[in-house]
């Protein structure tokens, strides 16, 4: 299948200092891609370097299979756009946005007012599409400014924080929207975010931004493994405060026991263990288990452990 995007050693440096670098990256048809980073980390200058709007320093990059050296107005002409700003003409109406939108991306008015009203449809906004936008909800002016970055069909859109500052039920019904664009279209979404539950809700593939570089690239589940953060296990059941017990767990290799009382344990798993080992040296010494629940760590705590200095490791692209 052919690569929606894809990158090759991409880097540009700025005064000597780089912002990305070496970034290597392949997005198909249909990806929810999240780019998460700390501030400063290089997620904006990548997305610019993406639409042409800087040149590498170093390396390539194809978007739509276009090289972004050499036809960046043909790649912003057939991509959609959300960066920081949304842009719109809070003066104009939706409807209006929406019509100026269409005529700059050289649509005819047939087909202008046709998206207008898909769009305007899908986002809950078409029974107030001739209001004027200033006097709308942040979370309506943010689904107008999605629906703008589509009114051309683009195959690839670029969203930076599509959901900051929106209250939670405006940020859940604008990613549910997302997600069913996405089912129904293939289109594929770049997006940048600090809500890393929202990253993992969304996207099927992440990467993790730290000095430049990819700390990390993967499923979300892959991230979490990729960390070294472990599963965590809790037991519910009785006996779990005999001596015979205790010895038995500290006994086991890689297990570490968090807090224990006579009917709850709370320990870390090792990676690349199973829980067999665990059951059985607590049920022969004369413990009983009623459930046994097993979580692993959350995205956020191994984002932590990637962009934290000390703790920083590479993985590969192992998707």
């Amino acid at each position: 299948m052919q690569a929606v995007l894809q990158t090759h050693q991409l880097s540009r440096s700025f005064g000597g200092r780089a912002a990305v670098e070496g970034l290597d990256l392949r997005l198909e048809a249909g990806t929810i891609f999240g780019l998460l980073g700390p501030n400063g980390a290089g997620k904006t200058t990548t997305i610019r370097l993406l639409l042409g709007l800087l040149k590498p320093s170093g390396g390539h990059a194809e978007v739509l299979g276009l090289d972004v050296r050499k036809a960046a107005r043909q790649i912003r002409a057939q991509t959609g756009v959300l960066l920081e700003h949304s842009g719109l003409y809070e003066r104009l109406s939706a409807a209006d946005n929406l019509a100026f939108a269409g005529r700059a991306y050289g649509l005819e008015r047939a087909e202008r007012q046709a998206r207008a009203k898909l769009l305007l449809s899908t986002f809950g906004l078409w029974e107030r599409r001739h209001e004027p936008v200033a006097t709308w909800s942040r979370g309506m002016r943010q689904k107008l400014a999605i629906a703008r970055a589509l009114i051309h069909r683009p195959r690839l859109v670029f969203l930076d924080e599509p959901t900051a500052g929106l209250d939670p039920a405006a940020a859940v019904s604008l990613r549910q929207t997302l997600l069913e664009l996405v089912a129904s279209t293939q289109t594929t979404l770049f997006i940048t975010t600090h809500n890393l539950a929202e990253a993992e809700r969304m996207c099927t593939l992440i990467g993790v931004l730290r000095q430049g570089r990819l700390a990390a690239l993967g499923r979300p589940e892959q991230i979490r493994s990729a960390s070294g953060q472990r599963q965590q296990v809790t037991l519910h059941g009785s006996g779990f405060d005999s001596p015979d017990v205790r010895a038995a767990i500290a006994l086991l290799p890689g297990w570490t026991l968090h807090s224990a009382s006579a009917q709850e344990l709370q320990l870390d798993q090792p990676p690349s263990s199973t829980l067999a080992p665990l059951i059985t040296a607590i049920v022969s010494h004369g413990g009983q288990i009623d459930s046994v629940q097993a979580q692993q760590g959350s995205l956020e705590s191994a984002f932590l452990a990637l962009v934290t200095p000390q703790q920083h490791t590479e993985v590969p692209n192992d998707r």
